[in-house]
């Protein structure tokens, strides 16, 4: 069973936009959960555009399903992690002023300080994954650093999905292959939607979780949250 994580990122964004607390975020995230999220996940950025750190420490206390924190692991966000405790840490390679992720660890030229990042994380009793293109060279340094999962990068799956699913797909069951032979839990996120994810899972069954926040924060606008969060679910269902 893939389960569903929902980036409310783009919640905190629109309340960013007038400067009070409307939508709030964390109710938001508690309704998130009663309409069927497994997860909430969070990406902090250090210039606070969208999720505030406050946003966090108010969220760890509410959450019931897995909290997962995305971002690089700087002094502030490992600190973070170290004040909250997350269910997951997802380890991100942004450059501080990063629109959105756009691309993955390089697991061989930074595997000794992922290593490090991996073995504090692991102490404090998080479940750590890191962000990773779907190339196989990165698996097996992956799998060094001691990380529980990996989550793959699917930019490039979804830009391709319309074009031809199958040949865009085809990097991501194999690497996904590399990934369970080396005992890695799989996530996987970016630029999933309702065209894209029921294939993605259909191709890999064993996928343990998603998250999204924009495509499905944008379908709401139209379907509605609680509506819109079953019809995630049912992708993973197929």
């Amino acid at each position: 069973m893939t389960k569903l994580s929902v980036n409310i990122n783009k919640i905190a964004t629109l309340r960013n936009a007038r400067g009070a607390n409307n939508p709030n975020v964390v109710q938001v995230a508690l309704d998130c959960e009663r309409f069927g999220a497994e997860g909430i996940t969070v990406h902090p950025r250090p210039d606070e555009r969208h999720i505030r750190y406050q946003d966090c420490l108010d969220l760890a206390k509410v959450v019931t399903t897995e909290f997962n924190i995305e971002g690089y692991p700087d002094q502030r966000f490992m600190q973070l992690i170290r004040e909250v405790k997350p269910a997951q840490a997802t380890l991100v390679p942004d450059p501080p002023d990063a629109i959105t992720s756009n691309t993955g660890w390089d697991t061989i030229a930074h595997q000794s300080m992922l290593k490090d990042i991996v073995a504090e994380l692991k102490e404090i009793g998080t479940r750590v994954s890191i962000f990773i293109n779907p190339e196989a060279k990165y698996f097996e340094p992956a799998k060094l650093t001691g990380t529980d999962r990996v989550e793959l990068y699917t930019e490039p799956y979804a830009s391709n999905y319309h074009q031809n699913r199958e040949l865009a797909v085809r990097p991501y069951v194999e690497v996904s292959k590399i990934a369970r032979e080396l005992g890695l839990g799989l996530n996987a996120g970016h630029d999933l939607d309702l065209h894209n994810l029921a294939f993605l899972k259909k191709s890999i069954p064993w996928l343990e979780e998603v998250s999204i926040g924009h495509a499905l924060i944008c379908d709401a606008l139209y379907f509605g949250l609680e509506n819109t969060i079953q019809m995630y679910r049912r992708q993973l269902e197929e």
